[in-house]
């Protein structure tokens, strides 16, 4: 579900799930053992990137609305665990946003420390209000941290998401680049964040996300049994599936 490549000291992770990278209770275990595996090797700094058009397209709701309740139950808490992982992670993480980058997707690349994407017709942006289910506070709190507070009320009410120009006047990312220098710029940004001491970075990336840390760690500890229960309730299982059959259903039989 994960690729690993090395590239010198920097390590590239390419997501090649198939089903646009979407989270599924497997691909976050696969996410978690990833950052694992990541934090023990002598990786200065590590690569995100998807294949194809598509980055990643956020949980695969086909499989949550199929799996029910029961399935909900197993998939948040590695949803939210993943996510803190991500948060959490020492080393320098650049995004190589190569396509759709959607909902949890965008979540993904909020949690680097850089994030550069290629110029095209990929889109970004969180849909959840328009799936119909409240976020969890790590996608939360990761999302305000990355986001100009001018934007960000539109980018959590709306459901919008915006193509490359737009994403990036809307500090969604940092910069654009055509895509076929896309992964060997994302790779010449982390070879300059991983040419910074590492204790030296860690120290200053976790001084620089504590406040965003340390809420999302107490508001975890608040709701997590409220928010499975909540992503597990029949109104709001009949709101995803409501949404599949209206849109990813609808796309792949066009």
């Amino acid at each position: 579900m994960i690729e690993l490549e090395d590239r010198g000291e920097v390590t590239i992770a390419r997501m090649v799930r198939g089903k646009g990278n979407a989270l599924s209770l497997d691909f976050m275990r696969a996410l978690i053992d990833m950052f694992d595996e990541l934090e023990r090797r002598p990786t200065k700094a590590v690569v995100i990137t998807g294949q194809g058009s598509v980055f990643c397209a956020g949980v695969d709701l086909p499989t949550l609305a199929a799996g029910g309740a029961e399935y909900v139950r197993e998939f948040l808490p590695a949803l939210l665990q993943g996510f803190e992982r991500l948060a959490k992670f020492p080393k320098p993480l650049v995004a190589a946003i190569n396509g759709h980058a959607i909902a949890g997707g965008a979540i993904l690349v909020f949690g680097c420390d850089q994030r550069i994407l290629a110029r095209g017709t990929a889109r970004m942006g969180l849909t959840e209000v328009l799936v119909g289910v409240l976020f969890p506070a790590w996608a939360m709190e990761l999302a305000r941290f990355a986001t100009p507070p001018e934007h960000f009320p539109t980018l959590i009410c709306t459901g919008r998401t915006w193509l490359p120009e737009e994403a990036l006047v809307r500090g969604l990312v940092d910069e654009l680049v055509d895509a076929e220098g896309l992964l060997d710029r994302a790779c010449a940004v982390a070879e300059e964040l991983g040419r910074i001491p590492s204790a030296t970075f860690a120290g200053t990336k976790l001084a620089v996300r504590r406040p965003m840390l340390d809420t999302a760690t107490r508001q975890t500890d608040l709701e997590r049994k409220s928010i499975i229960d909540y992503w597990a309730s029949p109104e709001v299982l009949e709101n995803i599936t409501q949404f599949v059959e209206r849109t990813i259903k609808k796309r792949g039989s066009a």
